[in-house]
């Protein structure tokens, strides 16, 4: 508006119609969905051998929870503010987004049983997937955690003192700086298409944010094993590695 003409690349997540990008509401759900494999190929599992419970229904773990379950996940229990559904044998996550859609809660599901929120986070499962809020796995629950692969969707979900825990556990944790960066990166993907005037079609944007991902995942994995630190002290690392190198590349004066 100062410009007096049009700057589309100073805000992302708008309307494709306004110059956002294809593939962004579900582009945090689908980083979380690509890491997640990444990882099982690290204990030889496939997705259709994975049972995964997510905590949160909305746009990040309704979105994974969807995709995960067209890629041929298992997905045994979704957690929500107010209660939690459970079917041992794989939720319809279709039928799940009709009946929350119809009575406003997805409890009281037809296809599933409903359990207590608290205890849904420490079902015996695969995949723990905690995309709805801060301090979820903390100093007084982590020992709990039955899951292998705990993939953060959420900013925070687990505490510091929660990451020793998990890892005396084997809990193999992917960091939330990696694992929700999805939605961040198409956001880049969008200011990169307005900054051009030209627009990807979904294939790209999603093959693009696959491959960023994945880079992203065994970068971190390999520093973790290189320093025998956490993954998420991996993840930072990695980031300052890489701003450090890039400061020394340009020179003081650049």
């Amino acid at each position: 508006m100062h410009s007096r003409h049009t700057v589309t690349a100073v805000v992302t997540g708008k309307p494709l119609n306004l110059g956002g990008s294809r593939g962004r509401p579900e582009a945090t759900g689908r980083g979380c969905m690509i890491v997640i494999q990444e990882a099982l190929k690290l204990i030889g599992k496939s997705p259709e051998d994975t049972c995964v419970v997510i905590q949160g229904f909305g746009n990040v773990g309704g979105m994974a929870a969807k995709l995960m379950s067209q890629a041929g996940f298992k997905i045994v229990s979704i957690i929500e503010w107010d209660g939690a559904v459970y079917n041992p044998n794989g939720l319809d996550i279709e039928k799940l987004f009709a009946h929350r859609h119809e009575t406003g809660s997805i409890r009281e599901f037809p296809e599933g049983e409903d359990i207590d929120r608290e205890e849904a986070l420490f079902l015996n499962c695969d995949v723990l997937l905690p995309a709805a809020k801060e301090n979820v796995i903390t100093s007084h629950n982590a020992d709990k955690v039955r899951a292998k692969i705990l993939c953060e969707g959420a900013n925070g979900p687990t505490t510091a003192v929660a990451d020793a825990i998990l890892a005396e556990k084997k809990v193999f944790v992917i960091p939330d700086i990696l694992a929700n960066a999805g939605g961040v990166t198409v956001s880049y993907f969008e200011w990169v298409q307005d900054r051009q005037g030209f627009f990807w079609n979904e294939d790209m944007v999603n093959s693009r944010l696959e491959e960023i991902m994945v880079n992203s995942f065994k970068d971190v994995v390999a520093f973790a094993g290189k320093h025998n630190v956490y993954n998420r002290t991996a993840a930072y690392m990695v980031a300052l590695d890489r701003v450090a190198f890039a400061i020394k590349l340009r020179g003081i004066y650049a």
